[in-house]
């Protein structure tokens, strides 16, 4: 995995040692190059290059196509090595490890296993594996891992997901399913197209994510908000095609918030914010929105409007692989973009600390371990 050497040098901090909460990370979108390769050879699969670097170079490229169906595509090589509960134990384990040199103390790591019982396998039998490569690598590296469970919203098994979901609820224990999360093409499939699954959830009380405000604009953030309750959007980006520039002048910018982003905002549903994967997606804006247009660069995506404008905004990966990315290069992106200081910094991880799927006890905890480590300057 690749990571900055040194990050904020005007402060002296080197991202890496600064506590993180990482909400959005796919689980099957952060294989190691080299366990790819080494499962493709168990399995006698065939893959794209059989070189590590060759291999993580491949799949930026591809995933880098300006629309998210292309970029989706590349989990097809994934998946082909990953139909086994060995591989599956092996792959959480080994993400968690990788979080954790990265500074990550609390992750929900997302994944749809009903993408992976071509093996013969069950969703129970899936589930059980990634929880326990999840909780071995939480307690041998001492940070909290958890899953949240994916139903494929192209597919129609939302509802047999969600109960495999709900058998294996364990909040807040380490490598247990903590929340549940529609994934999959935005566009065409709004969260609606589940209302069984997403109602059955809400009367359980299990929280939800949904993709939403991706390569969708506004009715699939309605769609996730009204139709699948969700606490956080993945994503969530295209909100700001609810907000407009009224002025911006010598004297300042006002803008107006529509309904849509008003809510959101003054709920305090978290914006899963993914900036490297937004710009390989081909992220778009509204045109009358405020930076509406394709989004070409971090500079013009929407994250430091919605920040300065009061949203619960945090900063992810989506796929460590696909993106080549860390938490820290999210992290220095967004720092490099829009000048922030080490104090935004430990806000943006405080967002996602409240934000997270876990008790408030723990949240809590996290919270003061995040205070801590930036009031000392950065130690995880």
């Amino acid at each position: 995995m690749t990571g900055p050497s040194e990050v904020w040098l005007a402060e002296g901090v080197d991202a890496r040692t600064l506590p993180k909460v990482l909400l959005h990370d796919h689980l099957d979108g952060g294989v190691r190059p080299d366990t790819i390769i080494d499962l493709a050879d168990q399995a006698g699969i065939e893959l794209p290059a059989r070189d590590g670097k060759a291999l993580r170079d491949w799949f930026r490229t591809n995933a880098d196509s300006g629309a998210l169906e292309r970029y989706l595509e590349t989990f097809d090589v994934v998946l082909r090595v990953l139909q086994t509960p060995e591989a599956l134990h092996r792959i959480a384990r080994e993400a968690v490890h990788d979080l954790a040199d990265d500074g990550v103390i609390y992750a929900e790591l997302r994944w749809a296993p009903e993408q992976h019982l071509r093996g013969g396998g069950t969703l129970d039998d899936a589930i059980a594996a990634a929880a326990a490569g999840l909780r071995e690598g939480a307690e041998e590296r001492g940070i909290r891992a958890g899953q949240l469970i994916c139903a494929m919203r192209q597919n129609t098994s939302s509802l047999e997901v969600a109960d495999a979901a709900l058998r294996a609820r364990a909040d807040g224990e380490l490598g247990g399913v903590w929340g549940f999360d529609l994934a999959g093409p935005e566009a065409g499939y709004p969260p609606s197209e589940h209302i069984e699954a997403l109602t059955k959830l809400a009367g359980e009380f299990l929280p939800v994510t949904v993709h939403a405000g991706e390569a969708a604009g506004l009715e699939s953030i309605a769609s996730a908000l009204i139709d699948g309750r969700a606490l956080r959007l993945g994503h969530g980006a295209r909100v700001a095609d609810d907000i407009t520039i009224e002025q911006s002048d010598d004297s300042g910018t006002r803008v107006s918030l529509g309904p849509i982003a008003s809510w959101v905002r003054d709920r305090g549903i978290a914006l899963e914010l993914a900036p490297s994967s937004n710009l390989q997606t081909g992220l778009e804006l509204a045109e009358g929105s405020a930076g509406g247009g394709r989004v070409e660069s971090i500079a013009a995506h929407p994250f430091d409007l919605l920040y300065q404008l009061g949203f619960e905004t945090t900063v992810n990966t989506d796929n460590r692989l696909m993106s080549d990315t860390s938490v820290s290069e999210e992290l220095q992106l967004v720092a490099d973009a829009f000048d922030l200081r080490l104090g935004d910094l430990e806000q943006l991880q405080l967002n996602a600390a409240q934000a997270a799927f876990a008790p408030l006890e723990d949240r809590e905890d996290l919270a003061e371990a995040i205070d801590a480590a930036y009031d000392a300057g950065g130690a995880v």
